[in-house]
Formats: C-alpha cells, sequence, structure tokens
C-alpha cells in the first residue's frame, strides 16, 4: 500500500508541467526579461531572444529561439507589430500551442498602455509605421506600473502554486517603481521643454514622460536613413528651430545623428533604449538612470 501511495504522488507530480521545472519565459527584447526576472526571481527560468544593441524589427527566426519557444510556458512580447516580422514564424515552428497569441501563455505588452502615435492610414510607402501605434513604449518607465501588473497575474495563473510568491515580489516592485518615479521626475525638471531632435520616431513616450519638445526626425520615413540633401535641408532648418541635442538608440547606426551633430554644434546623445544598449545598463531601474543621466548631460554640454 505504501508503495502505491508514493507511485501516485510520484506520477502526480510527473504530470504536472511546473513541478521539477521553474517556469520558462521567453521575451522578445531585454526590456521584458528584465522585468519577467525582477517579478519571477529564483522561480523562473527567463530567455531573451534578442540584446540591447540589436533592432527589434529585424530579427531572424533562428533556430535557437524556435528551440526555446518550443519549452517555454510563457512568451513576452511588445506588440503592436513589433515583432511581426519573425516572432510569427518562431510561434508557428515551436509547435507549441500553450505560447501561441491568444493563448495564457502569450502576453503582448501593448495591451495594457494607452499607445501613441496611431496612424489614421497605413500603407508601403510610409516605412517602417504601426497601425496599432508607436510600439516603443518601454521608453516611459511609467508603463512599467502596469505592465508589471498584468505579468505578474499571468504569472500566478500559470503556476499557481507559486501564486503567493508572486504577488509579494509584485508588491514590492510596484512600492519600488512608484519610488524611482518619484526620484526621476525630481531628476528630469530641467528637460521639461527642451528642444531635440531625434533620428528615428522612436521616442514618443520618453517626449511625454519628460515633456520634451521634439522639433523634427532626421529619418524621412520610418526605418530610412536620411540622405546627405535631406540633412541638409535639416541641418538649414536647425538655425530657426535651435534643438538642443540629437537622439539617437544605441542599436543604431549613429551616422545620421552624428553628422548633424558635428555640423550644428549640438552633443549627439546615443541612448540605451533598453536593458544592455550600454555596459552600465544591467537592469530596468538603470535604464532610466542611464537615460537621464544622458539627456542631463547633454542639456549642460548645449547650454549657450
Amino acid at each position: 500500500m505504501k508503495f502505491i501511495t508514493q507511485f501516485l504522488v510520484l506520477l502526480i507530480s510527473l504530470s504536472s508541467p511546473l513541478a521539477h521545472a521553474d517556469l520558462k519565459i521567453f521575451a522578445t527584447v531585454p526590456e521584458w526579461g528584465a522585468l519577467a526576472q525582477t517579478l519571477g526571481g529564483d522561480k523562473v527560468k527567463v530567455y531573451t531572444a534578442t540584446t540591447g544593441l540589436q533592432d527589434p524589427h529585424r530579427i531572424q527566426a533562428r533556430p535557437s529561439l524556435i528551440a526555446n519557444a518550443r519549452s517555454a510556458n510563457l512568451i513576452v512580447a511588445t506588440g503592436a507589430g513589433l515583432e511581426d516580422g519573425w516572432l510569427p514564424v518562431v510561434q508557428r515552428e515551436a509547435n507549441n500551442p500553450a505560447i501561441l497569441t491568444g493563448k495564457p501563455g502569450f502576453l503582448a505588452a501593448t495591451a495594457y498602455v494607452r499607445m501613441l502615435d496611431i496612424p489614421a492610414v497605413v500603407d508601403r510607402t510610409m516605412g517602417d509605421v504601426h497601425a496599432a501605434g508607436n510600439p516603443h513604449i518601454q521608453t516611459d518607465p511609467r508603463n512599467m506600473l502596469p505592465i508589471g501588473r498584468a505579468l505578474s497575474a499571468r504569472l500566478e495563473q500559470l503556476d499557481p502554486d507559486n501564486a503567493a510568491y508572486y504577488r509579494t515580489r509584485s508588491e514590492q516592485f510596484q512600492k519600488d517603481w512608484q519610488s524611482n518615479l518619484a526620484r526621476w521626475q525630481q531628476q528630469a525638471a530641467p528637460l521639461r521643454g527642451v528642444k531635440i531632435w531625434v533620428q528615428h520616431e522612436g521616442y514618443p513616450y520618453m517626449n511625454a514622460w519628460l515633456g520634451l519638445n521634439q522639433v523634427g526626425v532626421l529619418e524621412p520615413r520610418p526605418g530610412v536613413e536620411p540622405s546627405t540633401r535631406q540633412l541638409a535641408e535639416i541641418l538649414q532648418r536647425q538655425q530657426t528651430l535651435q534643438g538642443r541635442m540629437v537622439i539617437v538608440s544605441a542599436y543604431m547606426n549613429d551616422a545620421p545623428a552624428r553628422w548633424l551633430s558635428e555640423k550644428s554644434g549640438i552633443p549627439e546623445v546615443v541612448l540605451p533604449f533598453t536593458v544592455g544598449g550600454n555596459e552600465r545598463v544591467t537592469s530596468l531601474a538603470e535604464l532610466y538612470d542611464q537615460t537621464l543621466g544622458l539627456l542631463l548631460a547633454a542639456l549642460k554640454q548645449s547650454t549657450p
């Protein structure tokens, strides 16, 4: 009888997908990998499909991505079209029904925040424009609060045995993040109203957070580098608009931003854009600490 009882316990434990394994999370980009690790702690194993120095729009559905998706319990993606060039292929080839869009094993962060820059019309001539709105929601740290709540709830749903653990970590994250937001708001006060150029239309959420005044974009269309003639026209406009700095993301070729900086005398600011965007940004909090530090240093440098 004792042997039968032990056998039944073993059989039940083996039938539970999480009985002897961490909850496996496939994060499409580093910001969601970092958030998942913060909320999941030692109960999760996080695989991040991209690095901070890769363009998240242009990723190949490599065998390593498919292999990790095959064993994942949850995909955490940005959504809003950011990963449309590669993630559907990964989901299909992984042959893992649990992580398909619409299933509990798939979470799109953009579903939990207010989207900006939603175009009235979209066609191929407009470049990399996203019909659902600009997907670069991670540039505003305030968005991490609702996304964090949604992700924590999903962890509890997928791994109910550890629900109390996830809930405790979520509550601590929300408390710590509110403190960070208050600190960042105070530090960022000098940036309000400052005029900026951006190389790529990747910062509407950051602009909304900090009150920056974006006077123009170097790319003629999203994802299309400006020609020398177009840059010359922008340089001429700068004489009137008087932008104080030009911003480019670390994963991009910064040649256009560097050209404008050299010709106009305003500082170029290479922002990390996500976790791992530079060697100092190894956590979500450091992402925004670094972003503010770089912007404030550039503002000081450009002060008349």
